[in-house]
């Protein structure tokens, strides 16, 4: 592939995993390069009781004060499904109650590659490729409990405060030792090339030193 450049990265797409979906449910897709506080003033604007100012009557059901949505739809393919995790845990913490079921599954990419030169007779080539995509329903309304992925209002946080007990209960390992007494290697006497400690006076002197 080093006569090969890449041109462009196609998603093919992929029908949503949750049946029987309202039709005015409104589906965030998160890109690789979207920007978080672009997702979530468009989110939030679905989801919250009072809209922006910035956004036309049509988009705004009858009356101030009315929820807008019931229901929202958060995506995420390869690189994005991180993003589209942090999104939602944004909205559930603004918007608290929500209901949240998740789905796994694989999205086919069409990785287009272009030759560097088109006068070398190459054709061009197009790749595919399974990537993981993500998939987050957020309800204001009670879901089937029994489907897998599914995940009660606060049931994070209160998983995350019982995990924050158990690690303070769970006594530290690899703490260092405290300082005290002598080392091992403190109890010799001299240091590397010192032999013993010289003798002053004559030898067989018992004479005591002055002042004793």
């Amino acid at each position: 592939m080093e006569n090969y450049r890449k041109a462009n990265t196609i998603e093919q797409p992929c029908p949503c995993p949750f049946p029987d979906l309202p039709s005015d449910t409104p589906e965030v897709r998160v890109k690789y390069g979207s920007k978080i506080r672009n997702l979530m003033r468009f989110a939030l604007s679905r989801m919250e009781k009072t809209a922006p100012a910035d956004h036309d009557a049509s988009e705004v059901s009858s009356g101030t004060g009315d929820i807008l949505c019931r229901q929202i739809v958060f995506t995420g393919v390869g690189p994005s499904v991180a993003k589209a995790i942090t999104c939602v845990e944004i909205m559930k913490r603004r918007i608290h109650g929500l209901h949240q079921l998740t789905k796994l599954t694989y999205s086919t990419v069409q990785d287009v590659w272009e030759p560097l030169e088109p006068g070398a007779g190459l054709d061009s080539l197009t790749v595919s490729r399974n990537a993981p995509s993500i998939w987050i329903l957020l309800s204001r309304d009670s879901l089937d409990k029994n489907q897998p992925g599914y995940q009660a209002p606060g049931s994070f946080d209160a998983l995350w405060i019982q995990a924050l007990k158990e690690e303070a209960a769970t006594p530290r390992h690899g703490q260092r030792r405290k300082r005290g007494g002598t080392g091992t290697g403190r109890a010799e006497v001299g240091g590397r090339g010192k032999g013993p400690r010289k003798q002053t006076g004559w030898p067989g002197d018992t004479r005591k030193p002055p002042g004793h």
